[in-house]
């Protein structure tokens, strides 16, 4: 064989070997993932246990600000204009009450999600249920937003997450229907062990600042109190009611949450002599959140 045609052969493959190494070798970007938009932590949680690595979520209340009167940032409408989904709470959330026909005309094409699509509202403060109602056939003002703190609320909202991502990314469905059934039997799993933990006790009453957990409470036969009312700081005398309320219910603990000032839960506390301890409803780590909050209240209620 002519030398010459031997080494243009030799160079020829080592070309095409070399660009075979250097397209594998590069990393995967962020752009090679899907852009999904949440209002609060605990739902970006839910969205990263069912979209795994081919998600990348943008929160747009911050840690430690409360859903009542946040206002997103420039740099957050910025990025929503590459979003390919919005998955909102759509319970009468504040935030998204006031924010979200803005937040949609930054980015009209992405698709909108409505995660409470299939679950009841409760009135705000309220657990009764002869208190729930279609969350499609009332103004949802005056009522209840805080439905992700249900694990049975929960499950219904992973299952529109997941029907959101299979909408926007169809070619993944199987991906995205496997991660939801594995998150599911975990919320399943938490259901059971707060049943279990609270079922024994014969006082079934707690006393919270903010009326956060009134789904909770309904699905396990507990009562709230709540310390604020409609919105507002109690009154003197309201405050006075609060506390014979309190020492006729024998409440132990009275709990807060780190978005609201703590003044009339410390003052009701020192007059009936209990603790005031912080639970926070928007904390990401759902399942693992949700074990410190039962836990918490079981000890209240002992």
């Amino acid at each position: 064989m002519n030398y010459k045609i031997l080494h243009v052969i030799i160079l020829l493959i080592a070309v095409i070997f070399g660009n075979a190494c250097i397209e594998k070798a590069e990393p995967q970007t962020s752009h090679d993932k899907l852009i999904v938009v949440v209002s609060i932590l605990p739902q970006a949680d839910f969205v990263e246990q069912v979209g795994g690595d081919k998600v990348e979520v943008i929160v747009m209340i911050a840690p430690g600000a409360s859903p009542a009167t946040y206002e997103p940032t420039a740099s957050q409408l910025k990025a929503i204009s590459s979003a390919k989904m919005y998955a909102k709470v759509g319970s009468g959330l504040p935030f998204e009450t006031v924010w979200l026909d803005k937040i949609r005309s930054v980015n009209p094409d992405m698709l909108l999600v409505d995660t409470s699509e299939g679950i009841t509202l409760i009135a705000m403060g309220e657990h009764h249920h002869d208190e729930e109602i279609s969350v499609h056939d009332v103004d949802k003002r005056g009522m209840d937003p805080h439905i992700w703190l249900s694990p049975a609320n929960a499950n219904i909202i992973v299952q529109n997450i997941c029907d959101g991502l299979v909408r926007i990314d169809p070619a993944n469905k199987t991906y995205y229907e496997q991660n939801k059934e594995h998150y599911i039997h975990d919320l399943e799993v938490l259901d059971l062990e707060i049943n279990e933990s609270i079922s024994g006790f014969e006082n079934r009453t707690f006393m919270v600042f903010h009326p956060s957990w009134g789904y909770f409470a309904r699905d396990y036969n507990l009562t709230m109190i709540a310390v604020e009312v409609e919105g507002k700081e109690p009154s003197a005398s309201d405050l006075e009611h609060l506390i014979e309320t309190a020492k006729m219910n024998n409440i132990r603990v009275i709990f807060v949450q780190p978005q609201f000032s703590t003044k009339s839960a410390e003052v009701i506390a020192k007059e009936i002599g209990c603790n005031v301890v912080p639970v926070d409803p928007l904390a990401k780590d759902y399942i693992t959140n949700l074990r410190q909050v039962y836990n918490t209240i079981a000890q209240g209620l002992t």
